[in-house]
Parts: structure tokens; C-alpha cells; sequence
């Protein structure tokens, strides 16, 4: 019981958007990792988006003006929606895919979020990160 109070008290002293940090990218693992084993596609979402990945394009575009430092929390929430993506495919589909290859690292992966955005700012966020995924998947067939 002595361990359990520690443990809540410690989530207490943590900022409610750190704990969304810390537990979202783990629960869309597991909600992605508990039946979509079907081919990506961001036109078609079965499951409600939540978190950062639920603002459109242009709500990222303006909170990255607003605040530069928000890329890095959008960026981490990008990260764990496609850790859950690939983690849902089915043996054989996307094993070995870098999510953070050299030669498409994290700034590179966070400009093309921003561009993409830019272009399309009517799309979520996550349609944006799902594009992105879709390009990575081209840059490990490279």
C-alpha cells in the first residue's frame, strides 16, 4: 500500500501535459497494437485521436509559432503514434523500419511535419505524422 501512495503522490508533483507525454505514446501503442493490422490509411481512422495528434495542421502551425519550444512535445507525440503503427503491422509488414533513419533524422522529420502542415493546415496533425510515416517507410526502401 506504502509503494502505491508513492507512486500517486509522485504523478501528483507531475505537470498534467508531462503525464500525457509519458502515457499517451503507451497507450496508442497498445490501442494500435490491440487489432489495427490493417493498411495504414489517414483518410480512415477507426479510433478517436487524442492528445496533440488531434489538433488540426493548422492549430500546429500556430502553436509552433506561438511557441517554438511545443515542436518537441508534438514531435514526441508524432514519435509514439507511429512507434504504435509499426507495432501494429503484421509479421512481415515494416520490420526493421527505422523510425529515425540518418538520413531522415528528427529535425529533418520535424520540417517535414511543418511543411506539410503549412500545405495542408484543414488536415489533423495526425494525418500529418501519418504522411510522414508513409515517407519513412519510402526512405528505408532507399
Amino acid at each position: 500500500m506504502e509503494g502505491g501512495r508513492g507512486v500517486i503522490a509522485t504523478l501528483a508533483s507531475v505537470s498534467i501535459a508531462t503525464r500525457v507525454l509519458l502515457i499517451e505514446p503507451m497507450f496508442l501503442a497498445a490501442v494500435f497494437a490491440a487489432g489495427a493490422t490493417y493498411p495504414l490509411r489517414a483518410q480512415t481512422q477507426t479510433a478517436k485521436i487524442v492528445g496533440l495528434g488531434a489538433a488540426t495542421c493548422q492549430r500546429f502551425t500556430d502553436d509552433v509559432k506561438a511557441n517554438p519550444a511545443v515542436r518537441r512535445d508534438y514531435l514526441a507525440w508524432a514519435q509514439g503514434f507511429m512507434s504504435g503503427i509499426i507495432s501494429s503491422r503484421p509479421p512481415g509488414v515494416d520490420e526493421g523500419l527505422d523510425l529515425a533513419p540518418v538520413t531522415f533524422d528528427l529535425i529533418r522529420q520535424l520540417h517535414f511535419l511543418e511543411d506539410h502542415c503549412v500545405r495542408n493546415s484543414s488536415l489533423d496533425f495526425s494525418d500529418a505524422v501519418a504522411a510522414l510515416y508513409k515517407r519513412l517507410r519510402q526512405e528505408g526502401k532507399t
